[in-house]
């Protein structure tokens, strides 16, 4: 099964995909745009092209469990997804993947602009292979 996993942030939006057997993440793309509607309308465009089963969102709790603000934004991004496609949405706590994200990018030396370009899709493929590795 293909699942797609969103990394919704302020200024950036990373997206991973799995193989079709759901056991791989990887790195799709990293979407520039601020204003949720046309976030969506972009989104939705990936979802009709690389036709995924199941989309997965990342929501940023609190390191004490709890629910911010930041998730009600998340949430709300699932919500008009799921007023604009019929694939199923569920949600992912997506706590620390920034920096576990990070940490991968320094292992591989990748610095700068490079860096910052693609930390939000790192942390997509993040928050979508602790999916997949709990649902085996």
């Amino acid at each position: 099964m293909k699942i797609m996993a969103i990394d919704y942030g302020d200024a950036r939006t990373g997206i991973a995909f799995s193989d079709v057997r759901g056991m791989l993440a990887s790195p799709y793309s990293v979407i520039h745009e601020t204003y949720q509607p046309k976030l969506v309308e972009q989104l939705k465009g990936i979802i009709e092209k690389e036709k995924p089963e199941q989309i997965i969102i990342g929501l940023p709790r609190n390191m004490d469990g709890s629910y911010g603000y930041r998730c009600e934004e998340c949430r709300a991004l699932g919500e008009a997804l799921a007023a604009v496609t019929d694939v199923p949405i569920a949600y992912e706590d997506e706590r620390l993947t920034t920096v576990i994200a990070h940490g991968i990018l320094s292992a591989n030396n990748v610095r700068g602009k490079k860096r910052k370009e693609t930390v939000d899709a790192v942390s997509a493929v993040t928050i979508l292979q602790g999916y997949l590795d709990r649902h085996k």
